[in-house]
């Protein structure tokens, strides 16, 4: 049976961040459910800043589904279709797809989870372990010199998701140069 190199690249990708993703849940929810105060379950419920951490974790489990999905293209591509990318631009374009969307990923989500726990914990009374700023205050102080950083990774992984569609049709407008 013939195999598909970048579909295996990207289901590899997407296990090393499943792993990753099952750190971070062990890291929040077990650890942090013991030994930080406050909990990360009490400053996602609490709102505020605390929202950033719910939404960098649920995109990072949804990220690893993309890239999952994105070897299942490949596959169809190279598999399917026989149309393997050997071609230089091809090659070097599927390269960055698979950096970019990887550390865009990464960036990203880990940044708003960070960001999202420490300006949650900022905003909550003392009394809960929190810091006892206000909403203001802890996007002021905290939060505001993230979003540029947040941004950039997004961008990252927009570029590397874009490099990939554009091999992928530069690849199947190409002439078949291997037999199916």
């Amino acid at each position: 049976m013939e195999n598909s190199k970048w579909a295996t690249r990207f289901i590899w990708s997407a296990i090393a961040q499943g792993g990753m993703v099952t750190a971070a849940t062990l890291i929040l929810f077990v650890y942090g459910s013991v030994y930080l105060k406050p909990t990360p379950a009490t400053v996602i419920a609490s709102g505020s800043a605390g929202t950033w951490l719910l939404i960098g974790y649920m995109t990072y489990v949804i990220m690893i589904i993309a890239l999952g999905v994105t070897a299942l293209f490949y596959d169809y591509l190279e598999v399917r279709l026989g149309r393997k990318i050997i071609r230089r631009r091809q090659a070097i374009l599927t390269v960055i797809h698979l950096v970019l969307m990887n550390v865009g990923i990464a960036g990203s989500t880990w940044l708003l989870m960070y960001v999202g726990y420490v300006g949650g914990a900022a905003v909550m009374p003392a009394s809960s372990g929190g810091g006892g700023l206000t909403d203001e205050q802890a996007h002021v102080q905290i939060l505001s010199p993230f979003p540029p950083v947040i941004i950039g990774f997004i961008l990252a992984t927009m570029v590397g998701v874009a490099s990939g569609g554009l091999a992928y049709l530069l690849e199947l407008k190409s002439k078949v140069t291997s037999p199916q």
